[in-house]
């Protein structure tokens, strides 16, 4: 029996509701065909945005939505995407499979995305191929209110009032497809291009993100920091981090749907190395930064592997099964219990590309695994973690690739409520738990579950085959909770205190 210790009244961290955010590339069918319609489309839309696709992204609660790449990004040039659709410039898109980008979803398409979705915005910037004065004004032709060239140009384009941009990333992976920079070069292009970042609604500061690092290249992340840190508060408000769960190389990466019981454990085993990258870089942040005011922001994340037969190699479009929901619900997890830390996430991407959350087909369009995992933690977002631990044991076929079969987050909502998510990485064997919290009693407790075989996913012809649930099998008495969680699920536990 597995041993779950939950304390209400020790409070860890805020868990933001960032964590949960989203990232869409102009890549494969992301925005064009999973997003973006268009207005004349026979696709039900609102002004060009699919309307199924929104509605099922507002259930899950979008918090931040990441735009326009990803490597894309340091390829964009802002002002090929504002204007009248028909007059825009076309251009391949080298990175991702060679197609025409015509640039009908920009500025103005992505922002009325998250007006739908009642999202904050994150902008990322052109380092490697861009200018200091491209990126200044596409600043100023968001955010500026007054008399300027890029407000005017704005509001001839049909937007009279600024724009709020959240988050600006200055460059994107600028080690390798952003430039093939290096740390102490792009540290110095850092401290150049954001200064022309302007901050022209003071009382809504735009929250600058500089280009950290690819996996574990600590290297790099300590460079950057040496470089820049000495310029004082604000000149950096976080630092990013990109970590893909690959099962084997980048070469032959694995497929998504036919896997066995050992790369189950070995996809797993890769995911949970996101708490070692977490630990290591946020200690060489805590040497520059010991008060964490600089967040790291795990921009990019999710599993990668090769595409489906008869896609086209540059889409990355890949299904996605139960193995893909335990590896949402373990980052998730991880996410929460480094709340001091870890300030936003995204999971890469939204639609038909890597893990995405949704699939769309013409004119059909399904939930994956993921989605519902997604929508079991939207409790966490702006709430309270709270101090817990699993003591439980090891499952796996091969020594090197051994897991814990729980892992788990806790907080504490605004109502009171207390959010226990967990998932069990066993292929197997449930897990029988026994929940003690300390210095609080439960009143009830309610439960979901998302749970299947080790393959499962959904189609569109199978719409349903893994979907969430009632979980029944709770029970509370006093200060402890008992219930046994099933292989291969990801479980949220609803508990109202007394």
């Amino acid at each position: 029996m597995a041993k779950l210790y939950i304390n209400p009244k020790v409070k860890k961290g805020h868990i933001n509701p960032e964590l949960q955010g989203h990232f869409s590339e102009h890549l494969g069918r992301c925005i064009y065909e999973g997003i973006y319609v268009g207005e004349d489309s026979d696709i039900p839309n609102v002004n060009g945005m699919r309307t199924d696709v929104v509605e099922a992204l507002k259930e899950i609660h979008v918090p931040v939505l990441r735009w326009p790449g990803g490597c894309f990004a340091d390829e964009y040039h802002w002002k090929d995407g504002i204007g009248p659709r028909a007059g825009r410039k076309k251009m391949i898109n080298t990175h991702w499979g060679g197609v025409v980008e015509d640039n009908s979803f920009g500025t103005h398409e992505f922002m009325e995305l998250c007006r739908q979705l009642g999202c904050k915005t994150y902008v990322n910037g052109n380092v490697g191929s861009g200018t200091v004065q491209e990126m200044s004004e596409w600043v100023e032709y968001m955010t500026f209110r007054g008399v300027s060239p890029m407000a005017d140009l704005r509001r001839e384009n049909g937007h009279e009032e600024p724009w709020r941009v959240d988050y600006f990333g200055v460059g994107n992976e600028n080690w390798g497809c952003g430039g093939n920079m290096r740390p102490e070069f792009y540290g110095d292009m850092y401290r150049r291009y954001q200064t022309y970042v302007r901050n022209y609604n003071p009382e809504r500061p735009i929250y600058k993100i500089a280009c950290g690092a690819n996996a574990s290249d600590y290297h790099w992340t300590d460079k950057v920091l040496e470089t820049t840190f000495d310029h004082g508060n604000g000149f950096m408000n976080g630092l990013s981090l990109h970590y893909y769960t690959v099962p084997h190389d980048w070469q032959h990466k694995g497929s998504a749907l036919e896997f066995d019981e050992k790369e189950w454990y070995r996809t797993l085993k890769l995911t949970l190395k996101m708490e070692e990258l977490i630990r290591r870089h946020g200690a060489i942040m805590d040497q520059y930064d010991p008060e964490k005011k600089i967040g790291m922001i795990i921009d990019e994340w999710g599993t990668w592997y090769d595409v489906e037969p008869g896609t086209n190699p540059g889409f990355l479009y890949q299904q996605n099964t139960m193995r893909d929901a335990l590896v949402a619900g373990i980052n998730l997890n991880l996410f929460n219990k480094h709340c001091d830390r870890v300030k936003m996430a995204n999971i890469a991407q939204m639609v038909n590309v890597l893990q995405a959350v949704i699939l769309t087909e013409g004119r059909k369009m399904v939930k994956t695994p993921t989605w519902h995992v997604f929508h079991m933690y939207r409790h966490h977002q702006d709430a309270e973690l709270v101090e817990s631990s699993v003591r439980a044991g090891e499952v796996g076929l091969e020594e090197a690739f051994r897991v814990p079969n729980i892992t788990e987050s806790v907080s504490l909502s605004g109502d009171g409520r207390l959010h226990i998510t967990l998932t069990n990485l066993s292929a197997r064997e449930p897990e029988e738990i026994e929940g003690i919290l300390a210095d609080s009693r439960v009143k009830a407790v309610r439960g979901t579950i998302l749970t299947g075989e080790m393959r499962a996913h959904n189609t569109f012809e199978a719409p349903e085959e893994v979907h969430t649930e009632e979980f029944a099998g709770v029970t509370a008495a006093e200060d402890r909770i008992s219930f046994t969680i099933p292989p291969r699920s990801v479980l949220h536990l609803e508990a109202e205190l007394m």
